[in-house]
């Protein structure tokens, strides 16, 4: 995995002159990318002179006390936002640069006007300091960075090691299990696909360790010849190591040696007239066909390889990414990174490299359909990573130049496919504005709806959409606390009265979005008809909001059938729209996607409540004393009853610790 230096590396962090505001609003928590891009490019339609001359002032404050060493610096506006964060060999020298005004373009010039204050952070090599740049980008986003939109981590293969039998499993997130780890994978159904043929391929179990210490009997995966049953004792340890051995050395690049294996072991079986063995083993060949088979492209004799291509127009910009593991193509990716302008197309690919590998390990070969600046400063950086050397290629001839080609073909359709998309979205935004009345195309749509069983385990949910679509890092969650939880209305009014005091509180005037809840919507909808809107009305203007556009989406008559929904409109209207209508179905989505959100974080919290403990209620017992006593009374009424000399005999708790379980049920004794 690329290396991640330090918030603070060893050569000691420099901070400028002229410091950040006080309690600046961390951006990473401010992830309303819309308002950042709409303030960068408002703020200055022609540079106003006064601003450029305070921003170069507080510039060139900071930059006489830079040293002639590499790092990182971050430009910060008036609230103390992150404007920009860029690198540099020499510090002094190039933030000195931005001084220079009559030599920027027009794009620097906007953000030189917006800097009040900068914060230095010196590295010990321009190569750490190319990895932290990529770091703070990733965390404050900053809009006049070139911004990595799909950020979410890719899922492996791991093949864990810390158990007698290992367990074959997907895997996403920070690696802190032991064994091998194999990927990325571009999609989680690419890695599903993959996992359930090497099941048929190599007969390992997926269970977790709990499922398969309380096995008796075989599991269905067995009986479907996708588990080798080593929780029975099917299987002894050494055949089980077999079939791992084989595993390792298939995702490791060596498929054809484990084929010609099961082939040699196929052929033994048929001699000796153990035809059942002969047709598992057919089938487990028929298996690893299968992997080969599906793999998009052709990558044999290419070693561990990342191979990126880029497109343009319209002013977007798409990457599309091939990852090859062991000669197989493990799926593919387009990317959509935003903040482009102006840039040289190698610009855009080097930040976005940068980024792409801060959170995924990077292979000794990546190649590239152009050439990159810096790239021998990019493949430095990203050597401990990845083990060893790495090399950037932009191939001109044979093999790999057809690989790349390919991608690049692949970038350009993916792009096509997203400018439709856009103008299919946008058209489809500007007949919703027109349907609900709204003054302009909404670029923030709230969607609220309750969820509970007969009034318990209470929730309020919020799911946010925008031109991009849904801003899943937005969605909210409340728990019911002071309404009644059988009082759909009351639940709504308490869920609106959060979300909107909040918002009050944080930014009264509507013109920030720096803090968490801030974020004002062009839109609210909620699931439900008059009483529900009326509702939502009522609370809003008790706290003096009385200019939200709020829309509620309810069943029609027949309550079966889609199609039929009616909108309310606080005036007392109702509209419908066709049943074939773009905009129906988009509305519909929304209604779709907080349904979803709701029910299932109704479920966590009805799941949680389900394998609570009465013992939860004690203060200062962790889980590894509840297990104890549990497994020492076996109920939580027997513990609540035992004696204080039987809670001292409990193995794995203290005198201290049972003389507070047993205070905390005898608060008089």
């Amino acid at each position: 995995m690329a290396r991640k230096p330090p918030s603070t590396p060893p050569s000691s962090p420099a901070k400028a002159a002229v410091p950040a505001p006080a309690n600046p609003v961390p951006p990473d928590r401010a992830s309303d990318e819309r308002f950042h891009e709409e303030r960068a490019t408002s703020t200055l339609r022609g540079n106003s002179a006064p601003d450029l001359e305070v921003g170069v002032a507080a510039i060139r404050e900071v930059q006489a006390t830079l040293p002639m060493r590499p790092g990182v610096y971050r430009m910060h506006d008036s609230r103390g936002d992150v404007l920009y964060v860029g690198k540099a060999r020499a510090l002094r020298n190039r933030v000195a640069n931005y001084t220079q005004v009559d030599r920027l373009p027009l794009r620097l010039q906007r953000m030189v006007s917006q800097c009040r204050s900068m914060t230095i952070v010196t590295t010990n090599s321009e190569a750490e300091a190319l990895l932290l740049e990529a770091q703070l980008i990733k965390r404050y986003r900053p809009p006049y960075n070139v911004l990595l939109r799909d950020d979410k981590s890719f899922p492996f293969i791991l093949l864990r090691d810390d158990a007698a039998f290992p367990r074959l499993m997907k895997h996403r997130g920070a690696r802190r299990e032991s064994g091998n780890y194999y990927g990325p994978f571009a999609s989680a159904g690419s890695v599903n696909t993959t996992i359930n043929a090497l099941q048929k391929l190599f007969l390992l179990r997926s269970c977790t360790d709990s499922f398969m210490s309380r096995r008796e009997r075989p599991c269905l995966l067995y009986q479907i010849k996708r588990c080798s049953a080593p929780c029975v004792g099917r299987i002894d340890a050494a055949a089980y190591g077999d079939l791992v051995r084989q595993a390792k050395d298939f995702l490791g690049g060596k498929s054809q040696n484990v084929q010609r294996e099961i082939e040699a072991d196929m052929s033994a079986a048929a001699e000796n007239l153990d035809f059942e063995r002969a047709a598992m083993l057919r089938d487990r060949l028929r298996a690893a066909t299968f992997i080969q088979g599906s793999q998009a492209i052709n990558a044999e004799g290419l070693p561990n390889a990342d191979i990126f291509a880029m497109a343009t127009q319209g002013g977007q910009v798409a990457i599309q990414a091939f990852f090859i593991r062991g000669g197989q193509n493990w799926g593919h990716r387009a990317f959509f990174p935003t903040h482009t302008e102006g840039l040289e197309e190698g610009e855009v690919l080097l930040a976005f490299l940068g980024q792409f590998y801060e959170e995924v390990p990077p292979p000794r070969v990546i190649l590239t359909d152009r050439p990159l600046p810096e790239s021998e400063l990019l493949a430095e950086a990203l050597k401990e990573g990845a083990g060893g050397k790495v090399e950037i290629l932009n191939p001109q001839r044979g093999e790999r130049k057809r690989l790349v080609d390919q991608a690049s073909r692949n970038a350009t359709e993916a792009l096509e496919r997203r400018l439709a998309e856009s103008g299919t979205k946008a058209r489809t935004l500007r007949e919703l504005a027109e349907f609900l009345d709204l003054p302009e195309v909404p670029q923030r749509i709230e969607i609220y709806d309750n969820s509970h069983i007969q009034g318990t385990h209470a929730l309020g949910a919020m799911v946010v959409a925008g031109p991009e679509g849904f801003l899943k890092g937005q969605y909210r969650k409340w728990n019911i606390k002071t309404a009644d939880t059988n009082d759909d209305f009351a639940m709504m009014r308490e869920v609106m009265t959060r979300r909107f005091s909040r918002a009050m509180d944080d930014d009264p005037d509507r013109d920030t979005a720096g803090k968490e809840g801030a974020v004002w919507p062009d839109l609210v909808l909620v699931d439900g008809g008059k009483g529900q809107v009326s509702t939502v009305m009522a609370a809003l203007e008790e706290m003096g909001v009385e200019d939200l556009a709020v829309v509620g989406i309810a069943k029609g008559p027949h309550h079966g059938r889609e199609g039929r929904e009616v909108f309310h409109f606080p005036d007392g209207r109702e509209k419908m729209l066709p049943t074939n209508s773009p905009v129906l179905f988009y509305l519909q989505r929304l209604r779709d996607e907080v349904h979803r959100f709701a029910i299932g974080a109704h479920r966590d919290k009805r799941s949680r409540a389900i394998t609570a403990s009465p013992l939860d209620e004690i203060p200062g017992i962790g889980p590894a004393r509840k297990r104890a006593l549990l497994l020492h009374f076996g109920t939580a009424s027997r513990v609540r009853a035992a004696g204080l000399e039987d809670l001292r005999r409990t193995p794995g708790v203290s005198e201290a610790v049972a003389r507070t379980v047993y205070d905390f049920y005898h608060p008089g004794g």
